[in-house]
Parts: structure tokens; C-alpha cells; sequence
């Protein structure tokens, strides 16, 4: 299948697939997210895939979901925002839910949306100048996959989500449960693809059910129930139309993105510690 938002390959039982807008910092646009989901379907039935890794073109991983496709295409309402958020929260999760492991290498930025991913998937190796964060609430938006309390704990997800924090590097989110290893910049495809190898080297169904059982013991707790609760709410939020989003949408579309974000920034001139 020919994709334009990813890259999709396989090799000795890894399937890589590449978020591709380098020019948009990889941002999930709606096309990139269906083409995530084809690429998963068949890596997924591929009998020859026993491990998926997800990766970003250049310098980083991801901006998150595409604000610039939302201030295009202008969803009001709660009917118009349901199937985009529904869309949003579904493809993250098949990280989560795929049958097969699943290990996200990330570079540069990882942030709101993407960060959902890093997360939604089994395992996550960064390199040093990686970070991390949530910063929704700083331009009024709400949290489509809300992961990050049962990765980290609610103490600390909290004050990564209620502030808005976008700059969580490597070696916090290593200490904090967020990653799982820190490696070097140029060995980063190395230690992917090893631990891709290493877990293809076992049999499949034995991981696919010890998987499931490591999930089903976060999930047993009333994960899956309170993630929809979560987008519940965060479908609110984006069908209401917080003031601040209103605002922030309406100074990119008349002064671009980059106004926008400046904007957000003078609203909190003192960077947290």
C-alpha cells in the first residue's frame, strides 16, 4: 500500500513505520492518522511481524495533533469534533491494543497527541535532546488520551497536565516511568532494532498473552472505562470552545501559528522550575 504521511517497511520480523511531515515537525494530521491505522491492520495480519516500532522523520517525533489542519478546517460543535476526537483517541490506542509489541523511538519533541502514542506503546527509548509533555490546557484544549496518570501516577501527571508542561526531558521522564531507556542520539535505530530482533525471536502467541495480561492488570483497575470518560470531557471541552482556544484559533488564523504560540507563551512569562 502507498502511503504520503508515513513510511512503512519490514525487516527480520520489525515493522518500522516513519510519521513523515518533516516540514510540519511530523504533526498527525487526519491523513496520517488513517494511514497509521492501514499500516498497523497490516503489520497486525502480517504473520512474518513479531514487533512494531514507531518513529518520526528528522529531528523529532512529534508535534502532536495538527492545529494547523484545525484552524483550517474550523470543527464547532459537538457533532463535528465527536468522529475527529474518536478518530484521535482510536488510533492512539492501537498501540495499546495491538496483539504484537510495540516500541516507539523518539527524537526532538513528543508532545500532546504524540506523547498519547509514546505512551500508548509497550516500550519507549529517547535520546538525550527528546522531550516530552502535555500542553493542552495552556491554549485551552482538553486531553484526548488521558495515559498519563496511570503510567506515572496522579501526583505527577497532574502538574505535568494542569501546567501545561512541554518541556519534560528525556532524563525526568526516564525517572518518572514515562521512557524506558535513554540512549545515545546515533544509536538510538540500533537499540530499537535490537530490542525489535530480540522480541521476534519469541514465540509470538506467548507474547501476545503475556502482553495481554501485563495490560489486563492496568486495565482491571477501570483504565479503559475512565480513558472514555476522559474523552467524554475533553469532547466537551472542544465542542463548547474553551475562551483561550477561541482565542488562540482566531490569532492563527489571522496571524498564523506562530502568533499563535507566541501569544500562549506571554500568557505564562515565567517558565516553571
Amino acid at each position: 500500500m502507498a502511503f504520503s504521511t508515513i513510511l512503512y517497511e519490514t525487516v527480520d520480523g520489525v515493522a518500522r513505520i516513519t510519521l513523515n511531515r518533516p516540514e510540519r515537525t511530523n504533526a498527525l494530521n487526519q491523513t496520517m492518522l488513517s494511514e497509521i491505522c492501514a499500516a498497523m491492520d497490516e503489520a497486525e495480519v502480517d504473520e512474518g511481524v513479531r514487533a512494531i516500532v514507531v518513529q518520526g522523520a528528522g529531528k523529532a517525533f512529534s508535534s502532536g495533533f495538527d492545529l494547523k489542519e484545525q484552524m483550517e478546517r474550523r470543527p464547532t460543535g459537538v457533532a463535528q469534533w465527536r468522529p475527529l476526537l474518536r478518530k484521535d483517541f482510536d488510533t492512539v490506542m492501537r498501540f495499546w491494543h495491538c496483539p504484537k509489541p510495540t516500541i516507539a523511538a523518539v527524537r526532538g519533541p513528543c508532545l500532546a497527541g504524540a506523547c498519547e502514542l509514546a505512551l500508548a506503546c509497550d516500550m519507549t527509548v529517547a535520546t538525550p535532546d527528546a522531550f516530552f509533555g502535555e500542553p493542552e490546557l495552556r491554549f485551552g484544549a482538553g486531553i484526548v488520551v488521558m495515559l498519563l496518570p496511570w503510567i506515572v501516577g496522579p501526583k505527577i501527571a497532574k502538574e505535568i497536565i494542569l501546567l501545561g508542561e512541554d518541556r519534560v526531558s528525556a532524563e525526568r521522564a526516564l525517572a518518572i516511568g514515562m521512557i524506558n531507556r535513554v540512549t545515545a542520539d546515533d544509536a538510538l535505530d540500533e537499540t530499537v532494532t535490537r530490542m525489535g530482533r530480540h522480541l521476534a525471536a519469541i514465540d509470538p502467541e506467548l507474547v501476545k498473552q503475556t502482553k495481554r495480561a501485563l495490560n489486563r492488570a492496568i486495565e482491571a483497575q477501570g483504565m479503559l472505562e475512565a480513558l472514555e470518560s476522559a474523552l467524554d470531557i475533553d469532547l466537551a471541552i472542544e465542542g463548547g470552545g474553551s475562551p483561550d482556544k477561541i482565542a488562540f484559533m482566531d490569532i492563527a488564523r489571522e496571524k498564523g501559528l506562530k502568533a499563535a504560540l507566541a501569544w500562549r507563551d506571554a500568557r505564562f512569562p515565567e517558565r516553571m522550575p
